[in-house]
């Protein structure tokens, strides 16, 4: 950048003309459409934008059945371990072992939303939502068990 020396008037000249060109800038603000959002008063009139990460999900289908084949991938990408998950191990009617998922337990209060777990899920098991509000008076309340009880696997 060039260093310029002003004179008097010159630098008089510099300062009004770039007070000028905020003045633009705010009047062209001040004249805008408003966007505000009343939001204790329409919260269910507020959508979030696409790209937002509420809180973490396991989509189920009507028959109550998620796409969690507890791989355990999600868990092992997610930087301060907010995903734990517990495991069962069952014999099917082959005879072959197979892992199932017995517990998906997500501590919404230390997740820092950085979606890395749902970029490893290899079957999209999981997803953000658009839920923001999670005030909450008791920590404990913020971890959720994602997966129900009964719930079964969908077979691909």
């Amino acid at each position: 950048m060039k260093k310029e020396e002003y004179t008097y008037l010159g630098g008089l000249f510099n300062g009004i003309g770039t007070l000028l060109t905020g003045m633009k800038t705010t009047m062209k603000v001040y004249f805008r459409k408003k966007i505000t959002e009343q939001y204790p008063e329409n919260r269910k009139e507020l959508k979030m934008f696409d790209r937002f990460r509420g809180t973490l999900n396991m989509p189920h289908n009507e028959n109550n059945e998620h796409h969690c084949i507890a791989c355990g991938l999600c868990q092992n990408a997610c930087p301060n371990d907010t995903i734990s998950i517990t495991t069962e191990t069952i014999e099917t009617a082959e005879g072959k072992k197979k892992k199932i998922l017995a517990k998906y337990e997500y501590d919404l209060g230390a997740c820092m939303f950085c979606q890395l777990c749902v970029n490893a899920c290899p079957h999209d098991a999981i997803t953000f939502d658009q839920n923001f509000e999670h005030a909450v008076f008791d920590r404990s309340k913020l971890v959720l068990q994602l997966n129900h009880e009964g719930s079964k696997v969908i077979s691909k």
